[in-house]
């Protein structure tokens, strides 16, 4: 274990916090620590009545690419996991799930961010209208769940969270 010495905020913005820790090493040794203070989020492998999983087309600035991923979105405060799967279901597919699941979960990066996903996956989906204000540039992709696994060998869908909620989807179905 490492003993925090001192931690002073370095920077708060709307969706994350930058801290830096003075921490002591079991060895003796002080380093510091920089650390990302991000809400929790969820992710879901949302599947329609035939098979499709339903993906979402975004330009991501950081990358400076368009990313083919699984909806997902931070948890608001106060707000349950399973809540936020459906509010982040409607604002970037326009679908209401009727069936929700949890898949499991992860930290996306505990290198240096406290950032928890929880993976889902929804079902029984009921058509509606997108629900948020910045979504005009998000793109749905209907892929079929036997494409899956190309997308992600090939690099097509390459971002964490998109990868392992596939991957333990593919597997849950397999073994389920």
């Amino acid at each position: 274990m490492e003993e925090t010495l001192s931690s002073q905020e370095i920077y708060s913005g709307r969706i994350l916090k930058l801290r830096v820790d003075d921490v002591r090493l079991p060895n003796g040794r002080q380093t510091k620590r920089e650390i990302i203070e991000h809400s929790d989020c969820v992710a879901i492998v949302a599947i329609d009545a035939d098979d499709n999983v339903l993906l979402v087309k975004q330009f991501r600035k950081p990358v400076e690419k368009e990313l083919l991923e699984i909806p997902a979105g931070c948890i608001e405060d106060g707000e349950e996991a399973d809540t936020a799967v459906s509010r982040e279901m409607r604002e970037e597919t326009g679908y209401r799930p009727q069936k929700i699941e949890r898949l499991g979960g992860f930290y996306s990066t505990p290198g240096f961010c406290t950032e928890y996903l929880h993976l889902y996956m929804a079902s029984d989906l009921v058509p509606g209208e997108l629900h948020a204000e910045d979504t005009d540039d998000i793109e749905l992709v209907r892929v079929p769940l036997r494409q899956i696994a190309g997308l992600i060998s090939s690099g097509t869908t390459c971002d964490a969270k998109s990868i392992a909620g596939l991957l333990l989807y593919l597997t849950t179905k397999k073994s389920g």
